[in-house]
């Protein structure tokens, strides 16, 4: 979301016929909760100013997070005639926190209009009450100069050594390597994958998992006790030099979602990132993953928790290498044509700019 964010607005600082006003908060992880309430106050006071002396005619917020600050301004908002506008990730809205839950119901009442990253985001808006009127589906975009992946297979696979050294000993020519990067969620499918898909697959066959969180031993444990330890290495956090060299030296980019209550995948940005390096997706059928694939374009959609399907997927990539490198040319033009900024910023300002009555 924060990466998305600050994309959006140096995207929007190059879109002609375009005054902006920016209240933004750039801030570590680790620092976030410390830093979120004085922000919110200093936004609240901004803004006040600045609807009172009628400098803006419509506010873009990042979150429903930030869009709780409706509610104390919507007074002077409604006097000054200001549309608002709120862009919803899917998490920021589903939390079933009580208090919180009843905050967005107020602001589904305040706000003008809504922005979800996916149908599926609007639908969980409509869920708790939201008004289907006010939605205006704008998906996520990425920054198409942020990879440029090298050419051919064996570049990339030299790049995928030099990044991450002794890790790929293991590797040799006709090693098939698929990845997934995300937070370790049990949403994430990550020790479904683990325990009911990679069994099916040939030995040549290695995951690489990216990422931490509160699944990371239970993944571990599977790895162990199916001993796949020569096939399934868990990488952690990685910096965004090691995401580079990781998305394109990678065969295929693996999203197995499972459906999980008051949780749920609101876009998938790391199908853009693998798509754009020219790696293609076999992902869950579900939630806003099915917004982001487009299948024979820059991926495969299977059944949620259907390992066979996910196995057959992988392996009509892999055992036709001139469909795979078609699939490969094809994820990286699909994504850059129809999630490049240019082209989802255009869609936030005609969303956002108010109209003539």
């Amino acid at each position: 979301m924060q990466r998305v964010a600050a994309e959006l607005l140096t995207s929007l600082k190059r879109t002609e016929n375009l005054s902006l006003h920016v209240i933004e908060m750039r801030v570590s992880w680790t620092w976030i909760n410390v830093r979120i309430i004085p922000f919110l106050v200093a936004s609240y006071l901004k803004l006040f100013r600045l609807v009172r002396s009628e400098q803006i005619d419509s506010i873009l917020f990042s979150s429903m997070v930030t869009g709780l600050l409706i509610l104390p301004l919507n007074r002077v908002l409604r006097r000054h005639s200001v549309r608002t506008n709120i862009i919803v990730h899917g998490l920021d809205v589903t939390s079933p926190f009580g208090p919180y839950q009843w905050l967005i119901r107020r602001v589904f009442q305040a706000a003008d209009s809504f922005l979800p990253v996916s149908r599926a985001t609007g639908d969980v808006c409509v869920d708790r009450g939201l008004d289907p009127g006010k939605i205006h589906v704008v998906h996520n975009g990425i920054d198409t100069d942020r990879f440029l992946p090298p050419d051919t297979r064996e570049k990339r696979r030299s790049a995928l050594i030099e990044a991450f050294g002794e890790r790929t000993q293991a590797l040799s020519n006709e090693t098939i390597i698929l990845c997934s990067v995300g937070r370790h969620v049990q949403r994430k499918g990550f020790v479904w994958f683990v325990t009911e898909v990679m069994p099916l697959l040939p030995d040549h066959v290695h995951y690489w998992l990216a990422g931490n969180g509160p699944e990371y031993s239970a993944i571990s444990d599977a790895v162990t006790r199916l001993e796949l330890e020569h096939r399934v290495c868990l990488l952690g956090m990685l910096s965004d030099t090691e995401l580079a060299a990781l998305y394109p030296g990678a065969d295929l980019f693996i999203m197995p979602n499972i459906p999980v209550p008051n949780d749920m995948e609101g876009f998938g940005i790391v199908m853009l990132e693998a798509g754009l390096n020219g790696t293609p997706s076999v992902a869950s059928n579900i939630e806003g993953i099915r917004e982001v694939i487009r299948n024979g374009e820059n991926g495969i959609l299977v059944g949620s928790q259907d390992a066979g399907a996910f196995a057959d997927a992988i392996s009509s990539y892999i055992d036709d290498p001139e469909y795979m490198a078609q699939a490969r040319t094809s994820a990286r033009s699909y994504t850059k044509n129809t999630f490049g900024w240019d082209t989802i910023t255009n869609r936030y300002v005609e969303a956002c700019t108010p109209q003539n009555p």
